[in-house]
């Protein structure tokens, strides 16, 4: 990508340069609401008993991902490793020293061009990753559920001057305070071709159509039961129904989309093998961490809140670029 093409995207998404972006008023507003939200994630956690870690950023391998995004690898010491999409594989062995664990953390996905223009994702960005043993996916659910609201509720508390400055309509945002609303994948697929939209029923829902939903909810909503194949090899079948996974993503009401995904988690060493080759995966490139299952790791659920789309949904925010000081847009060269 040259120069040329370089500030055509800038001027295409309307993106400021990086001292206009910085000194902004709004983008002062959105970094005191967004410490304030980490305050709160933190301290909620803190009051559930769940500690906080810090995950590496290299590793020899991470989680592998979808919806067309690449990883990264760097040359360490004359090895290939990558960084991190995600903690889940460290969250599961953390979890052989600790109930419950917690963290704060960035991640890097190269996502497809395409992607440039949903006004919702980022290259580089940070998750709230949370991740509990002997856990159920519906616990984990609702342990989510209490944590974004404690982080609305000191928000709405705290940051009315912000929320005013950023034009947040603060009585829709308190709907996320009521209890979230529940549909499965299947129901979703339904009223996305109803409406007219070619949701493939075996994948994971499109952004376009986690749009179109989200643009129809009162309040926050779990989408729950994918199916398998869908999603990577940790998600864990459901013993009851096979061919469905017990997972679930949160989507924000306004069109915002999705905030988290989460799930219960295969732990057993077989299973998760099985599930690797079904998924297409090479188990031999996961030595480390089916060394750890074989020894033993435990059953646990957990999920990952995207910081910068929290922080959109909470902040009002247009488009998830402004929700972090140096933003990396997919495809535009940035510092």
């Amino acid at each position: 990508m040259d120069s040329t093409t370089f500030s055509m995207n800038r001027a295409e998404l309307d993106l400021p340069s990086p001292v206009d972006h910085v000194r902004s008023p709004r983008t002062r507003a959105m970094v005191r609401v967004q410490n304030r939200m980490l305050d709160a994630a933190r301290e909620f956690l803190r009051d559930e008993s769940v500690t906080e870690i810090r995950p590496p950023i290299i590793g020899p391998v991470t989680d592998p991902g979808g919806r067309g995004a690449k990883q990264v690898d760097v040359d360490y010491y004359g090895r290939r490793y990558r960084l991190m999409t995600s903690a889940i594989l460290y969250k599961q062995v953390t979890l052989t020293g600790f109930d419950a664990i917690y963290a704060i953390a960035p991640n890097v996905r190269l996502e497809p061009l395409e992607t440039a223009v949903t006004h919702r994702h980022l290259a580089e960005f940070h998750q709230i990753d949370v991740e509990v043993a002997g856990a159920s996916r519906d616990e984990v659910m609702l342990l989510a559920q209490r944590l974004v609201g404690h982080i609305v509720t000191r928000c709405l508390s705290d940051c009315q001057g912000e929320l005013s400055e950023l034009g947040r309509e603060t009585a829709e945002l308190s709907r996320a305070l009521e209890p979230f609303d529940r549909m499965t994948h299947a129901e979703a697929v339904a009223a996305l071709m109803d409406s007219g939209h070619p949701q493939d029923p075996g994948a994971e829902i499109d952004w376009q159509g986690e749009e179109l939903l989200s643009s129809r909810a009162p309040r926050p909503f779990f989408v729950v039961d994918y199916p398998k194949g869908s999603r990577g090899f940790y998600d864990r079948e459901s013993p009851s129904e096979p061919g469905l996974l017990r997972n679930f993503d949160l989507l924000a009401p306004g069109g915002y989309g999705e905030l988290a995904s989460g799930s219960e988690r295969e732990y057993d060493y077989g299973r998760i093998v099985t599930r690797m080759r079904e998924t297409g995966e090479n188990p031999a490139k996961y030595g480390w961490y089916l060394e750890a299952a074989r020894a033993g790791i435990p059953a646990s659920a957990g999920f990952g809140i995207g910081l910068e789309r929290l922080t959109r949904y909470v902040a009002g925010l247009p488009a998830v670029w402004q929700a972090s000081l140096y933003p990396k847009v997919p495809g535009v060269f940035a510092p």
